[in-house]
């Protein structure tokens, strides 16, 4: 029984680490995690034009700010087309 049990916890952990965030939001595993490397890779392209734009003022002077009010319009444009977008958290990763 003991077996049994820890057999559940574990698949409950997995389901809850995994796959409940991505469901809640009506998304696969893979369609998240391809969604949230596109916005990591992004964020940290913007995160290196603002350390050259420190050095060199002359350079990247909007990229920031372009990418991230790009990025808020698209994932509001994809919260109002889900299929469960009271689902959605105001932030989205």
């Amino acid at each position: 029984m003991a077996t049994q049990q820890k057999a559940e916890h574990h698949a409950g952990l997995a389901d809850r680490l995994f796959t409940e965030h991505p469901r809640s939001l009506g998304m696969s595993w893979v369609g998240h995690g391809v969604g949230a490397v596109a916005i990591g890779v992004k964020l940290v392209g913007a995160g290196v034009a603002c350390i050259i734009h420190a050095v060199v003022p002359g350079l990247f002077t909007q990229t920031a700010g372009k990418t991230i009010t790009g990025m808020y319009d698209h994932m509001n444009k994809r919260k109002a087309g889900a299929a469960n977008p009271e689902a959605w958290p105001d932030y989205e990763i």
